[in-house]
């Protein structure tokens, strides 16, 4: 080769390199124009906050089953249509029906001196007491393996009081909230096998409070079935000092709450069809279920509207997505995930292409990060948006906790699932309790949330994955 051929490749090499520089840097600049729109408007204008509003106020608990959750069907295929979204349609889904009934009572009796009645809940798919309650010694156990040590001989017959505290420790209160949710799940079953008469816990709450906080429970097949209910935390906290002196104190536990047949619902579904890939589908969503002690602002209803702010938004900064955004209302998240398990049934039946899913289940707080429940290699796409969400203060990529409704699509990485996080430090104090409600959630907060997830849907339908 003489040296004149070799200055001539040189040059075409440094042309090339040279211009795929420039093409990069376009792309990144071009990405964070776009980002910086898509926060302008829903700071400004987004409808979030007051659809959140008018479903906590106006619609309120949506227990599945419940007429309110059927109401809250017709709103949300309502506000999806208003938002702009091609087409709006319900996905049939039989969901359980069960019924909390007249207001549990709970009552602490000591040997000597005067019953105290505490606040008090059924947990979720329990089975009632007797009509006239149930009153028994109590047996205070802090984790099965001292269940299981005390076993039938000091257990049957009693009330277990599975009084297990959140860990303080974990600054991520996500990781409390599952280290302690065992015993609200799985409780009222393990009680039940040494022959427990009924089960109490210890509100899974983060702080120490008079509202008890329900949630569901699942029992054991080959076990009685026995009522199980939650105290407040500052209940359990007078009942633990009580029986350090008084270990013969007993507790009134008297509930009404039934199951009833399973009923039909719907999955709510809007979406904005791609231009260039139109069959490969990104999605984001939340459940619009809630438990049926306050509104369900923050659980889910705040994901609910976050996720109806993506399609609004598309639609008034006139974003035509590459690639399909779909947008998922999931019915019965609460206490059976059965649309969730309808919709991922649904896509494979139809061999749909899920680019990601993504939900938003965490409250409407201050948003961090996202969880990113996928393969390194799709994680390291991910990564190359990172710092256009530093702006923002959108920083935390560590995690892979997704969201309960989209795990049977994602299930073992089969799609690869997303999660909003947010600042949680606030939520166990409400979640599933009263104290769910509409003035609990801060506009601002709800907004940069909306404004989270539609960054990254929008660079998802763009770019893929």
């Amino acid at each position: 080769m003489n040296s004149n051929c070799l200055k001539v490749i040189v040059l075409v090499a440094m042309i090339v390199a040279g211009m795929s520089l420039p093409v990069q840097s376009q792309t990144v600049q071009a990405d964070s124009i776009q980002l910086k729109r898509i926060y302008d408007e829903i700071l400004l204008h987004a409808r979030a906050y007051k659809n959140l509003e008018e479903l906590s106020l106006e619609i309120g608990p949506r227990l599945s089953g419940s007429p309110q959750a059927e109401k809250s069907v017709a709103w949300t295929m309502k506000k999806m249509k208003e938002a702009g979204a091609d087409t709006v349609w319900l996905q049939e889904v039989t969901i359980p029906h069960w019924v909390r009934g007249e207001k549990e009572k709970g009552m602490i009796i000591p040997s000597g001196g005067k019953k105290q009645t505490v606040p008090t809940c059924a947990l979720g798919m329990s089975v009632a007491t007797p009509k006239e309650g149930i009153t028994a010694e109590v047996v205070e156990v802090y984790d099965f393996d001292q269940l299981k040590k005390l076993g039938e001989e000091k257990i049957k017959g009693k009330i277990v009081f599975y009084n297990h505290p959140f860990d303080q420790r974990f600054v991520n209160t996500f990781h409390a909230y599952g280290e302690a949710g065992r015993y609200r799940y799985i409780g009222a079953g393990e009680a039940a096998r040494y022959g427990a008469v009924a089960s109490i816990i210890r509100s899974l709450s983060s702080s120490d409070n008079d509202y008890p906080h329900t949630g569901a429970q699942r029992y054991r097949d080959s076990v009685p079935q026995i009522p199980c209910a939650a105290i407040s935390t500052n209940a359990a906290n007078l009942l633990s000092d009580l029986l350090k002196t008084d270990p013969k104190a007993r507790f009134f536990l008297q509930q009404s709450c039934q199951m009833l047949d399973s009923v039909k619902s719907y999955n709510v579904i809007g979406e904005i069809r791609g231009s260039e890939h139109p069959e490969e589908l990104v999605l984001a969503g939340g459940h619009l279920d809630s438990w049926d002690l306050a509104q369900g602002a923050h659980d889910d209803g705040a994901g609910i509207v976050q996720s109806i702010e993506i399609l609004r938004t598309l639609k008034a900064l006139n974003i035509q997505p590459k690639r399909t955004v779909r947008v998922v209302a999931f019915m019965n998240e609460e206490n059976g995930l059965c649309g969730g398990r309808e919709y991922a049934l649904q896509a494979r039946k139809k061999n749909e292409k899920h680019v990601a899913a993504m939900e938003s289940d965490a409250g409407g707080f201050t948003p961090t990060g996202f969880g990113l429940n996928m393969s390194d290699s799709a994680k390291a796409k991910i990564g190359q948006w990172k710092n256009l969400f530093l702006p923002y203060n959108v920083w935390d990529w560590s995690g892979e906790e997704d969201g309960a409704d989209i795990s049977p699509l994602t299930d073992g990485g089969k799609v690869p699932g997303i999660g909003l996080y947010v600042d949680s430090q606030r939520y166990f104090e409400i979640h599933h309790a009263a104290t769910d409600t509409f003035d609990q959630v801060n506009k601002r907060e709800l907004h940069l949330g909306a404004a989270a997830m539609t960054a990254l849907v929008y660079l998802l339908s763009l770019h893929g994955l």
